[in-house]
């Protein structure tokens, strides 16, 4: 089936004569299970849930992966380094990754006896860290920088010398690129973003291509309690069927809006990898079938980017991304990242892109003029 199908139809229970299409969710903590606990489908609500179950078969076919849920991105995170990483292992990471990511690895498993080298995600800088190293963990395109690194060509250095790796997929999603395709042994992403799309629930998974990393992964989610909820994982399920369009349209605007920015003589700088002239473009074009819904760009000063934000109408100025609003930030506002002070991350939505265009022409022509 075509992806458009696909993310319709994905983990949907076979038809039955007068039951819906997806089924509600369900709200359970205990379930009845006399006898040996094996026997029983479901036995208690840290271990399992029917609606999560559905949720993760989605997950599955299109990660064409095994793929455990999350009660958030970071939640996610945590558990590839939960089960990958002991005292005394070493993990390679993206200096540019996402900053919360490098605040756990920084912090507690540092802490824990977990050596944590860096190193940018251009040009591929991680692989000349691998020696000795037990997991890599990449991010492409990173975030917020949107720089990409070629992921296949990592893997293969990578498992070489006997590492697993992890890759955050959250700006791209599994329709924008398929790591475990790419051989990569963990697919992250945070699906409060794109996934789902509505900005209106904290939710996380990770996919594998090993088995045997399911169970570390669901006895790892079980004992520390990252669990999501039933109503969240409904709600991710009943937004996928839109993933597809969403993105299509999103992909179309962010491209139409980062080639209008590298129009303009006041824009320092534009990245986005599906600009042809985007230093992350030939990779990008290699490994992703889409480029996601973020550009990121540089305007000359803190004041010049406030004064764009405060222009905006139909922009919301908001963190995180992905959603059908489209969304922009001052992103040194939160510190943590090596980019400029006039730095804004904008989170291209489903409106329409003559709208975007005329009410960014409008808030950057403010902001120059002030």
């Amino acid at each position: 089936m075509q992806t458009g199908t696909r993310v319709i139809h994905a983990g949907l229970p076979k038809p039955a004569q007068g039951g819906p299409f997806l089924p509600g969710p369900t709200f359970a903590s205990t379930y009845h299970a006399a006898g040996d606990p094996a026997d029983a489908p479901f036995s208690y609500g840290r271990y399992h849930n029917p609606t999560w179950t559905q949720w993760e078969h989605a997950l599955s076919e299109l990660e064409d992966g095994p793929a455990i849920a999350f009660a958030s991105g970071m939640a996610a995170v945590a558990a590839v380094f939960g089960v990958a990483l002991r005292p005394g292992d070493t993990a390679v990471l993206p200096a540019d990754s996402y900053y919360t990511t490098r605040l756990l690895a920084n912090g507690y498993f540092r802490d824990m006896g977990v050596t944590v080298k860096t190193a940018p995600t251009a040009g591929n800088a991680q692989q000349s860290h691998l020696e000795g190293a037990t997991l890599l963990w990449l991010e492409s395109p990173s975030n917020p920088g949107l720089d990409v690194c070629d992921i296949a060509a990592l893997v293969g250095a990578a498992h070489e010398r006997g590492l697993l790796v992890a890759v955050d997929n959250t700006t791209a999603t599994m329709l924008g690129q398929r790591p475990l395709a790419l051989g990569a042994d963990f697919s992250m992403a945070s699906d409060t973003k794109a996934l789902t799309g509505h900005a209106d629930i904290l939710l996380g998974h990770v996919a594998v291509r090993d088995q045997t990393l399911v169970q570390k992964l669901h006895t790892w989610r079980s004992h520390t309690g990252a669990v999501p909820g039933p109503m969240e994982v409904w709600l991710a399920h009943r937004s996928l069927p839109t993933l597809d369009l969403r993105l299509a349209r999103q992909c179309e605007n962010a491209l139409a809006i980062a080639t209008a920015l590298s129009g303009r003589p006041d824009v320092v700088t534009v990245r986005y990898p599906g600009l042809s002239r985007d230093p992350a473009h030939p990779i990008a074009a290699r490994q992703m079938q889409r480029f996601g819904p973020v550009v990121s760009f540089v305007l000359p000063s803190r004041a010049r980017a406030e004064a764009f934000l405060a222009a905006t109408l139909l922009i919301y100025e908001a963190t995180s991304f992905g959603g059908v609003h489209t969304t922009a930030e001052r992103r040194a506002r939160w510190g943590g990242d090596a980019i400029p002070e006039g730095f804004i991350r904008l989170s291209v939505g489903c409106e329409d892109a003559v709208d975007l265009l005329a009410d960014l022409t409008q808030a950057l022509d403010k902001a120059a003029g002030a």
